[in-house]
């Protein structure tokens, strides 16, 4: 399925009612998940964060808009971040299998749907807009809503949508389509509005205004503040300072455009340099909103590889690390699950989130699933774990100085591969449900129309292939944790092989254990197209197998 994450920001921040409301409009719409909801009381600013397929996730942002337009009075309202309107801003983000072009269609039919139905003036930016004078959200926002009435009369800033003429009530609208961008306010040990901002303006890419000799901002023939880059400037970063009396303490606020160019760590540490220079301290920092889970892995491995620890971690050591060290918990605790994305949109699955016992305990029920297929995925992260666990242990040993490079860039393929084998447990009991209800519907349907009857053998023929292509995939990754363990038991540490060669026989036991599910499945599949090539692929990964456990074992038992 095809999901778009969508973050409307509502100019409300303090009427619980007003807030439930628009959550319920996003509720409304089927296959949408509410994902969080971040009021501020002095911004007095809403960001809302759903994901859902792209149709349905347009018609939740509709409902909330039509919905805010009714409850929310621009006229009345005051906070300290810059707005517009009664909704603010509304990105579309692509997320699974959705691409950029798809969340920029979405943006514009939003756009001429809320200008059309609605009567808001509505702005398109950032990768949806219309010109590239109008990609900036700050320069579409400029003069806020109480500048909007005189703006709305100027040709250049016609709208893309809606009328020319100011809506008293709701304002204007930016809707758009952006990558994946993280709201991060840095915590100062001071209330000084102006402290933050001379912060602010000195790491934001844009940088800070020029200023003569006499310290007097300087123009050009238009009137306009010419600006130079500050000492800490960084790229993707824009950002002012700003005081929140709920807080007591002024804060660095910042918006990440691509966290893979500047990572959240980077601004941390750009706003605890400017803020020595200054005589302040960085204290801590906090996460509006979500964040994807890559972000805060970069910034665990950059603070466990200072400390002489292998980055190559589990995902649960990575977040502690950085959690603690950007002082993420400060304003009132940060839970893992409810701001990372990825743990929102998927959650660790019925079967992985169980205790070792309560997984036992089910497999040995007379359910036949979960089964062989899920305990032979679980072996092959087992392996992963161990070959993971090899090459940090070796990496923090003595002597290994100069294969850190190596051994951290394996481990770390050792998590990505024990991490997608997790997963798989319950993908592959997912996949087994999925095809004994088709099986039903199947049955079901016989006698009923020729449409039924083809889309149930439709639904079947799907569900097949899942019962084969998800073993399949178990054999890929395993095979490959095969082969991370005998790296392991070649450059790991020497009181470690053994480790190393049980994860060796574990994950070549997953391997066998996902063929013989694709062999058995491949053989109540009938016709089903391309079955000669996936059983091709199952043999070839299965000899593959018996070769790594035969070398690997008798390399272990020679070092032993």
């Amino acid at each position: 399925m095809k999901l778009v994450e969508c973050v409307p920001n509502f100019s409300e921040g303090r009427d619980r009612a007003v807030l439930d409301a628009l959550a319920e409009a996003i509720k409304s719409v089927s296959d949408v998940r509410l994902l969080d909801i971040d009021p501020g009381e002095a911004t007095h600013r809403t960001v809302f964060t759903f994901v859902g397929p792209p149709d349905a996730a347009g018609e939740a942002a509709y409902r909330a808009i039509a919905r805010a337009a009714e409850l929310i009075d621009m006229r009345a309202h005051r906070g300290a971040h810059p707005r517009m309107g009664a909704t603010d801003v509304c990105p579309f983000v692509p997320l699974a299998g959705a691409s950029m072009q798809e969340c920029v269609e979405l943006a514009r039919r939003l756009g001429e749907r809320v200008g059309r139905e609605l009567r808001i003036p509505v702005y398109l930016y950032e990768q949806a807009a219309s010109q590239p004078s109008r990609r900036a959200l700050s320069d579409i926002r400029q003069g806020e809503y109480e500048g909007l009435r005189e703006k709305l009369t100027d040709p250049v800033w016609k709208p893309d949508f809606g009328p020319a003429a100011l809506n008293e009530k709701s304002g204007a609208t930016a809707i758009g389509a952006r990558e994946f961008l993280i709201a991060y306010n840095v915590n100062l040990n001071t209330r000084d509005q102006k402290l933050a901002t001379l912060i602010a303006q000195n790491i934001r890419e844009t940088g800070r205004p020029r200023r003569n000799a006499q310290g007097q901002v300087m123009r050009d023939a238009a009137g306009r503040a010419l600006t130079e880059p500050g000492p800490s400037r960084l790229p993707n970063v824009r950002a002012t300072g700003w005081y929140i009396e709920e807080y007591g303490r002024a804060q660095v606020s910042i918006n990440l455009t691509d966290f893979q160019v500047t990572p959240p760590h980077a601004v941390f540490e750009a706003v605890e340099k400017e803020a020595r220079e200054m005589g302040l301290r960085a204290t801590g920092s906090e996460v509006v909103g979500l964040i994807p889970a890559e972000a805060l892995r970069i910034a665990g491995r950059h603070y466990l590889a200072r400390q002489g620890k292998s980055p190559a971690a589990p995902d649960s050591e990575l977040f502690r690390m950085a959690a603690i060290t950007l002082g993420l918990q400060e304003l009132g605790g940060f839970d893992m699950d409810a701001k990372v994305v990825e743990r929102r949109v998927s959650g660790p699955g019925r079967l992985a989130g169980m205790t070792v016992g309560e997984f036992t305990d089910v497999v040995s029920s007379s359910t036949p699933a979960p089964g062989g297929g899920s305990v032979a995925a679980l072996c092959g992260a087992l392996a992963g774990a161990l070959s993971a666990m090899v090459m940090a242990l070796t990496y923090e040993r003595k002597g290994y100085e100069a294969a850190r490079e190596d051994l951290a860039s394996l481990g770390s393929e050792a998590q990505a591969v024990k991490d997608r084998l997790v997963r798989a447990v319950d993908d592959d009991a997912a996949a087994f449900r999925r095809f004994m209800d088709a099986g039903r519907t199947a049955r079901a349907v016989r006698g009923g129309t020729a449409a039924d009857a083809e889309s149930a053998a439709r639904q079947l023929e799907e569900a097949t292939r899942a019962t084969i292509e998800v073993p399949l995939s178990v054999m890929r990754d395993a095979l490959r944790a095969a082969e991370l363990a005998a790296e392991a038991a070649r450059r790991g540490m020497p009181s470690a092989v053994t480790d190393a060669g049980v994860a060796a026989l574990a994950a070549c036991a997953a391997v066998e254990g996902a063929y013989y599910n694709v062999r058995i499945n491949l053989s109540g599949a009938g016709e089903l197209s391309g079955a000669a090539a996936l059983r091709e692929e199952a043999e070839r990964l299965l000899s593959r197998a018996e070769e790594v456990r035969r070398t690997t074992s008798a390399l272990v038992r020679e070092k032993l």
